[in-house]
């Protein structure tokens, strides 16, 4: 069964930096696969923050672009979210899958807080 482990968040201030992690076991490739890194807030729905293809492309949600940069070690198998210049409101948990379609249930997930 594939799992997926985010790590990587925690407290931040203002401005400062994060760079989350998401590691694949079970036997799915994640270079294989369109995934994506999704926020989630309390009450809200889960949002699409970024997307990386298996070819490569990536796009990002309008209020993360230039900040945040996503990319994949193939090697390891392991898909990461660089967060730079964060601001409050990119407080939540963030969660790695599939893009369209899930290729695993949904983990717990990596809070993310961003707080002075």
């Amino acid at each position: 069964q594939e799992v997926l482990v985010e790590s990587g968040g925690g407290l931040v201030q203002p401005g400062g930096s994060l760079r989350l992690s998401c590691a694949a076991s079970g036997g799915r490739v994640l270079s294989a696969n369109d995934m994506g890194w999704f926020r989630q807030i309390p009450g809200k729905a889960r949002e699409l923050v970024a997307q990386l293809t298996s070819r490569g492309t990536t796009t990002y949600a309008d209020s993360v672009k230039g900040r945040f940069t996503v990319s994949r070690d193939d090697a390891l198998n392991t898909m990461y979210l660089q967060m730079n210049s964060l601001k409050p409101e990119d407080t939540g948990v963030y969660l790695c899958n599939g893009h369209l379609v899930p290729i695993s249930s949904w983990g717990r997930g990596t809070q993310v807080t961003v707080s002075a």
